[in-house]
This record gives structure tokens, sequence and C-alpha cells, in this order.
């Protein structure tokens, strides 16, 4: 895989998503795809995830991200794509 196939994908989860061990599931799934990057509880509710990685394993995340975790109720995952930036080593929980 060549650094052009790495990308950098950004979401913000709504629903019931805090609380419910949304971010260790997220953290989980992310870490068996080989993603690096982090996911963060919002003051509005959210969840947001920044993800890095190759365009195949990001959709396979996404996917993930519309289900959640099983205690969790989607309600909508807004996603932009970018260039990845080549700034994270692994993926972690980060406490904003």
């Amino acid at each position: 895989m060549s650094l052009s196939d790495i990308v950098r994908m950004e979401a913000t989860v709504m629903g019931m998503v805090q609380g419910v061990y949304f971010r260790q599931y997220t953290l989980q799934e992310a870490r068996r795809l080989n993603l690096v990057g982090w996911v963060a509880n919002q003051p509005d509710g959210a969840v947001r995830v920044v993800a890095e990685g190759n365009i195949e394993a990001l959709n396979q995340f996404l996917e993930y991200l519309h289900k959640g975790s099983p205690a969790s109720h989607v309600r909508d995952v807004a996603v932009n794509w970018t260039a990845a930036g080549d700034e994270f080593t692994d993926f972690r929980v980060r406490y904003l």
C-alpha cells in the first residue's frame, strides 16, 4: 500500500452514543481494522472520530459507526473525507 492510498475520515456520530461504551467499541474496531487516529466524546452529546487508513478499511469502519456499540442508538453520522495528515501512530480514546 502506498502513502497515496491512505486517507482521513472525520466523523461526528449523533444519537445515544455517550455512556454506552461507544468509544471503547470504536477503539476495538479501529484497531481491528489497523486504523490510526482517535475517538472522543463531545460536549453536545455527539462522538467525534478521526481515523486514517486505507479506504477499504475506512469504509468498513464507517459501517460500524452507523451501527455503534450494542447499547447505543446512532441517529446520524456526518462524514468528511480529507488527505491523511500522517500524524498518528495508533488509535486512542481522546479526552477533550
